[in-house]
């Protein structure tokens, strides 16, 4: 079996080289690696950060890695945490392109987007979730503008810079195990 180590706090997540498996070996900080399934590592995860690693796997593009993050969190969480997962992927694959645009290019910053975000105004879990899972995807994206706006809306809403910080730990380990995996081929 050829393995692709894609590390994650306290464990990597490994992939079989077949594209159909992924499991994990978790470091408990006490004791040697001990392989786990890989849905046992989502487990370990409260909802919110299964919904920003749902939410930035989607942005992350691989889909064996969303699927494996999404079948791995459904069941584990409320429906609405999915929900919103997908709509920031969504949205934000919409507003990200859009708004790093207006950043690089001067002149545009007028001109009304016109792009439909009701969806933000009405969370399925709740405002904060959703504009974290957002944040997530727009650091993925790497829109600036974006990032600064969520970023000040779940700080006003009661989270940490460690929280903050943390969602967006989990979407840099989404992106690069993609990354991995389209090398692995």
């Amino acid at each position: 079996m050829s393995e692709v180590l894609i590390p994650v706090v306290n464990a990597f997540i490994i992939h079989d080289g077949e594209g159909d498996r992924l499991y994990a070996k978790y470091y408990d900080g006490r004791s040697k690696a001990q392989q786990i399934e890989f849905e046992a590592l989502l487990q370990k995860m409260k909802d919110a950060s299964q919904g920003k690693a749902v939410a930035s796997a989607i942005a992350a593009d691989h889909p064996d890695l969303q699927r494996a993050i999404t079948e791995a969190a459904r069941g584990r969480v409320e429906a609405a945490v999915l929900d919103d997962a997908v709509a920031a992927a969504s949205l934000m694959g919409m507003n990200n392109v859009l708004y790093r645009f207006r950043h690089m290019v001067p002149g545009y910053d007028q001109i009304p987007a016109r792009l439909r975000m009701q969806r933000l105004g009405k969370p399925a879990s709740n405002r904060v979730d959703l504009e974290l899972f957002s944040l997530a995807v727009s650091a993925i994206h790497g829109c600036e503008t974006c990032v600064r706006a969520h970023e000040k809306v779940v700080l006003e809403g009661g989270l940490s810079q460690q929280q903050v910080f943390d969602s967006v730990r989990i979407a840099a380990v989404m992106h690069g195990a993609a990354v991995a995996l389209r090398a692995a081929g």
